[in-house]
């Protein structure tokens, strides 16, 4: 299938209509094309772009970054500058996972305390 509807898309990506025309308005995603009574009409392409801004909004990209990325995403000649722009959000993501597994640490010792009092 190469063609979706809005619904279609919310249904394949999660996003919510209004989010899919936020990023439409901001220049994350399309020009989305338009069917002649003027309702959009997705490609798969355009799917599974939505999916890779999922997948950076879901990890913290800040939407600066993201405006960037699909902005350098534009142009052919613009490999090194969108690799360098995901290896720094990379150590962001890491960066977060690590804290995390502080916490996460911290978690299963009050976990392992409270098990050895109900010993």
């Amino acid at each position: 299938m190469d063609e979706y509807t809005p619904a279609e898309v919310v249904e394949a990506t999660g996003f919510s209509l209004d989010t899919l025309r936020y990023y439409e308005r901001e220049g994350l995603v399309g020009p989305i094309e338009r069917t002649p009574g003027g309702r959009r009409r997705y490609r798969q392409s355009d799917v599974a772009w939505l999916d890779l801004i999922k997948c950076l909004r879901d990890t913290g990209m800040p939407i600066a970054d993201l405006k960037r990325y699909c902005v350098l995403s534009q142009d052919a000649s613009t490999l090194v500058e969108r690799l360098a722009l995901l290896e720094a959000h990379d150590r962001v993501v890491q960066a977060d996972i690590d804290r995390l597994r502080e916490r996460q640490s911290r978690l299963h010792e009050k976990m392992d305390w409270y098990r050895e009092q109900l010993g």
